[in-house]
């Protein structure tokens, strides 16, 4: 017998790891998932608790597990006009994001201390309408924080290897990367690259004759061999080290060979644990957009690494199917329209986008054939696995969470200054039509967005220990 607070979610279209079928999800009164059920099971349910259990009936609208995005760029405290938990959660909450996590920069204090973090956490208390993980900070000399902060529960640590943008986070060498791989080895955590070397030298070598209001002329800036070389350079480190290294944002796909052979080498060396403990992921933008279809001046597409071209493109996206990657996320990381100025080489370089990642993915991945089963394993899955979530967020799984969608895949909307939910406007996707519409949005059973409303006062919670 089920409990009367139960709730049981039906769809025709119910999406697991598995494929979809007919049938639903029985969530606890605690917001946890009980059981996946097929139709004949749900409807046995139904006559065996006559009357006592709450049905959430979809009809032929998809359900899937809430989306995780492993890569927002929050910005609060410190650059709060740039971004902040509010307006960020509700725009991830109508865009089907049940879960995201914050990385170390560009707020003031980054997330490099525990103290920090302790900072970050109170501006996002009370202010969060989906659950929030947070990314520690790498940066020089702060190996002795490390282990404080995976304690309090960060899921990661995250890096550069040229300069962030903004000083108060810079970016470290080989030297401080054994020193970081020192501090968290054992401790079961994850360091992820911002893989481009070369930054300064790269960029001061462009041609100064060349438009910079043409997106080619910050292309050629930031070429895929920084990529190479910076990949090169944690591949040379990995057999000192058993800590687990993610690559984020790829946005070449000549990458991806030279991270299979690490992830082989790993393997060979007997390196346990998810994908031997080398993963990468890339981004909606990378798969949605090509370098030769960006207009002059419209810095609003420029980010680091840049979209590249529409065979790159292609590639990505083949090496994605052929599990060579292991996610996509948004990389969301707004800025004020000031900072987006027609000049693409001194412009802030950061897509805003994590309203539309689920309908952006959906929307290339129908073309290709792909089925549900794909928003599930590269949006939901492989971030939670990503980020050591994966018992708690991330699929439909019984002892889960009940974070959960209600999604029609066959409905299309424009992308309007009226429907963005994050805090500046300006995004490269606005007046495209995407396809697919999320209608509902449950937070561990309770339903926080629907049918283009925020529903209730931001409840999400601080994916965090005591800090």
């Amino acid at each position: 017998m089920a409990s009367s607070d139960c709730q049981l979610f039906l769809s025709r279209r119910l999406v697991t790891e598995s494929g979809v079928s007919d049938g639903g999800v029985l969530v606890n009164g605690s917001g946890v998932i009980d059981s996946i059920l097929t139709r004949d099971q749900a409807e046995r349910l139904l006559v065996e608790n006559a009357g006592t259990i709450k049905v959430v009936d979809g009809g032929s609208l998809a359900l899937l597990a809430g989306v995780v995005d492993s890569h927002v760029h929050v910005n609060e405290p410190g650059r709060t006009a740039w971004e902040g938990f509010r307006t960020a959660t509700a725009a991830a909450a109508a865009g089907g994001i049940t879960t995201i996590v914050d990385m170390p920069l560009n707020s003031i204090p980054p997330t490099t201390t525990l103290e920090n973090l302790r900072i970050k956490a109170a501006s996002a208390k009370g202010n969060i309408y989906t659950d929030v993980g947070f990314w520690g900070g790498v940066i020089p000399e702060n190996q002795d924080s490390l282990r404080d902060l995976v304690k309090a529960g960060v899921v990661g640590f995250k890096c550069f290897l040229c300069p962030s943008g903004v000083d108060e986070f810079p970016n470290v060498g080989p030297k401080d990367l054994v020193k970081a791989f020192e501090a968290l080895e054992g401790t079961g955590s994850v360091l992820a690259f911002h893989a481009e070397l070369d930054c300064e030298t790269t960029v001061t070598s462009t041609n100064e004759a060349k438009d910079p209001a043409e997106y080619e002329t910050y292309l050629e800036s930031r070429p895929p061999a920084m990529e190479l070389n910076a990949v090169s350079l944690i591949k040379s480190l990995l057999p000192k080290t058993n800590v687990r290294v993610h690559i984020v944002h790829v946005s070449s796909a000549a990458v991806v060979p030279l991270l299979e052979d690490a992830r082989n080498s790993r393997r060979q060396g007997g390196h346990a644990g998810w994908r031997h403990g080398v993963t990468a992921e890339t981004c909606h933008h990378y798969l949605s957009l090509s370098s030769e279809h960006i207009p002059r001046g419209h810095s609003e597409f420029k980010c680091a690494p840049p979209i590249r071209d529409s065979q790159n493109k292609e590639k990505l996206w083949q090496y994605l199917l052929e599990d060579k990657l292991d996610l996509v996320v948004s990389d969301h990381s707004p800025c004020t329209p000031d900072l987006k100025c027609a000049n693409n080489l001194e412009a802030w370089g950061g897509i805003s986008s994590v309203q539309f990642g689920l309908p952006l993915f959906w929307t290339s991945a129908v073309t290709r054939g792909l089925g549900l089963e794909h928003i599930t394993r590269f949006l939901s899955m492989g971030p939670a696995n990503l980020c050591g979530l994966q018992h708690r967020k991330g699929s439909l799984k019984p002892g889960l969470d009940a974070d959960l969608i209600f999604f029609d895949p066959e409905a299309t909307f424009v992308v309007t200054v009226e429907k963005i939910r994050h805090k500046n406007k300006l995004t490269p996707y606005l007046g495209k039509e995407l396809r697919g519409v999320v209608k509902k949005t449950y937070l561990r059973g309770r339903l926080i967005y629907s049918e283009g409303d925020i529903i209730e006062d931001p409840k999400g919670n601080m994916l965090l220990n005591n800090v």
